[in-house]
């Protein structure tokens, strides 16, 4: 199989129709701060908020409230959108509203579920779980397969660990959270975390806008180790060969989060052929932002 039709994730990742969005801007500190977009079939919807949205068609949406008072706003806005299906699902968690301009001021929080909506940026923490061979080098790749319920990508191969960052926890935070409730992993069998990159995914989704900063990090873990999903949020737990682990992930087969991911270590230890890893490593130069952090 040529490598044009190797890893759709890398395409996913950048499939993002600009002209059907309009920015998000939140006045802050008497200037607009760019904040997330939000779709342009839905600008009539959010008329209905005159006092604190200015809707402009042609420019886009700016909220005008103080600081104190946006979260409260979104809370009313989101519960009404979503009673609209216009917000599909919905998490109980709380995510935070950065500007994408500048310092990344912290603007507002939402519920998870709104964030595609809003065009926001969200963080995720993805780990790959691996088991080295005798040359040290990593041989073998935990594969989780998602429950077949999940209200995202049922079914679909991940990642040994992943998922969102909420407001108040760093990447490496989530993962050592997410660790426990996927994988049934404690902190101190995570304490050899290693952080790989980071990476933007920018892509249109059935649920709005998917703008998320991903940190990858790798963990090696003992050959007589077991893990064991404690949410239910996991089908399966599989220790492929990394060979199949990468082909399954090329052929699309994991989430675009996962496969970018799984690809990431791949690249890092350069477990593709020469000519492969070249490519690669120019296809996704676009989704790099550098290492991933512990810190946000």
């Amino acid at each position: 199989m040529g490598l044009s039709g190797d890893w759709p994730a890398i395409t996913a990742a950048l499939a993002a129709d600009t002209a059907a969005r309009l920015p998000l801007h939140i006045l802050h500190g008497g200037q607009p701060r760019l904040a997330g977009s939000v779709a342009r079939w839905h600008l009539a919807a959010l008329g209905r908020w005159p006092t604190a949205l200015q809707v402009d068609p042609a420019a886009g949406v700016t909220l005008h409230l103080p600081a104190a008072a946006r979260s409260a706003f979104f809370a009313e806005a989101n519960a009404a959108l979503h009673a609209e299906g216009l917000i599909v699902a919905w998490r109980d968690e709380t995510y935070p509203v950065l500007a994408l301009d500048g310092d990344g001021a912290l603007l507002a929080t939402v519920e998870r579920a709104a964030s595609r909506f809003w065009g926001t940026t969200t963080f995720g923490a993805h780990c790959n779980g691996y088991v080295a061979g005798a040359d040290g080098r990593p041989a073998q790749l935990w594969v989780a397969r998602r429950a077949y319920d999940k209200p995202t990508d049922p079914g679909l191969l991940d990642n040994l660990v992943g998922g969102g960052v909420p407001h108040g926890q760093t990447p490496a935070e989530a993962v050592v959270r997410e660790g426990w409730e996927e994988a049934g992993l404690t902190p101190a069998q995570m304490a050899g975390l290693q952080p790989g990159r980071r990476l933007r995914v920018a892509r249109d989704i059935a649920e709005g806008f998917q703008l998320e900063e991903v940190h990858v990090f790798d963990l090696a873990l003992p050959p007589d180790l077991l893990p064991a999903n404690q949410d239910g949020e996991v089908h399966s737990l599989t220790l492929m060969p990394v060979a199949e682990a990468l082909a399954r992930a090329a052929a699309g087969e994991m989430t675009v989060d996962a496969a970018l991911a799984t690809l990431d270590f791949a690249l890092r230890h350069g477990l593709l052929p020469a000519d492969e890893m070249a490519t690669l490593q120019a296809r996704t130069a676009p989704l790099w932002l550098g290492m991933a952090t512990v810190h946000r």
